[in-house]
């Protein structure tokens, strides 16, 4: 697999479980995340923030966190 296929799965994978944690289980609360997965919303986010190079640069400082986050707290 090519590293522009990975990298489009990787995002359609991150954007499904972006719409499934903000949309379909809201009800979720971050504490219960962080328990069972080991990762939460805020996680998402730093992630997301720490995506890195370029792209991060383009979205601008702190905006990765708010676009995750609109519907999560």
């Amino acid at each position: 697999m090519d590293d522009r296929t990975r990298t489009e799965i990787e995002a359609a994978a991150f954007r499904t479980l972006r719409a499934h944690l903000m949309d379909e289980r809201a009800d979720v609360q971050n504490i219960d995340l962080m328990n069972l997965a080991g990762f939460c919303r805020n996680c998402l986010s730093r992630w997301y923030r720490g995506g890195g190079g370029r792209a991060r640069r383009d979205a601008g400082q702190g905006r990765g966190a708010r676009d995750l986050l609109r519907h999560a707290l």
